[in-house]
């Protein structure tokens, strides 16, 4: 068997070869998607790409952690997600993206010509059939997140939202007991439907309980998991 090149052997150790889409691909068919793409470190704050800018490219974010936002017709930006290593950005049937992303924190990603992800779709099904399952992952995410804001109080959001940060940062490959939270209080805010006070409530209040242990400004534990998980699936009552 032919030895990786430098840019597939950095693609065996990416978060997308673990969790994203470049999950089920052989040795042969990362050599020819390292080939066909772009890496690119990025710097907390940089932007990956703006709402209306022409869709030409789909990233993979291989490293670090974004957000998403869309900005409303008065002006006003929201945040409308947040996306980790592993996750796709940017592909759309249309000729433009509908919002914006830019990382929260240092990473890289992986930028491939949509034209030619095309390509590689028709080469290697088993990569089209991932993308799809990465797809039909994400829009019941979305449903689940409506659902949390149409029916969860505010503390359940918050508590929800801090268990799903956790499980997302495991399944590609955390351990320890602190957890990055590279986000403001505002971002997360906005992403609930909550405003900062309510949000910086309920993480005072957990704090005052023992459920959650600060470090920093980007480091948070959940010291008592189950505690958040039962609220933040809808058992528990609002105590804010």
């Amino acid at each position: 068997m032919e030895g990786l090149g430098a840019d597939a052997d950095i693609c065996l150790k990416c978060g997308s070869r673990s969790v994203g889409l470049c999950a089920p691909l052989d040795v042969a068919a990362l050599d020819d998607m390292a080939g066909e793409s772009e890496r690119h470190a990025l710097d907390a704050r940089d932007v990956i790409f703006h709402q209306g800018d022409p869709a030409r490219h789909v990233y993979t974010l291989t490293e670090g952690m974004a957000r998403l936002t869309r900005v409303l017709p008065d002006g006003r930006q929201s945040v409308i997600g947040f996306r980790f290593a592993g996750d796709i950005l940017g592909f759309t049937p249309a000729d433009e993206y509908a919002f914006g992303a830019e990382m929260l924190t240092r990473g890289t990603v992986c930028r491939l010509d949509r034209r030619r992800l095309e390509h590689l779709f028709r080469r290697y099904p088993v990569m089209e059939r991932r993308f799809l399952d990465l797809c039909v992952k994400e829009l019941a995410a979305s449903q689940d997140h409506i659902l949390t804001l149409g029916r969860f109080s505010a503390e359940e959001r918050v508590a929800a939202f801090l268990v799903s940060l956790a499980e997302a940062q495991e399944r590609r490959g955390h351990v320890g007991a602190v957890f990055d939270l590279p986000t403001t209080r505002a971002d997360i805010g906005e992403f609930l439907g909550l405003t900062l006070e309510t949000v910086s409530r309920a993480i005072s209040s957990f704090r005052k309980r023992g459920w959650i242990i600060l470090h920093g400004h980007a480091g948070i534990e959940l010291a008592d998991r189950p505690a958040l998980m039962s609220l933040g699936s809808g058992e528990g009552a609002d105590a804010a």
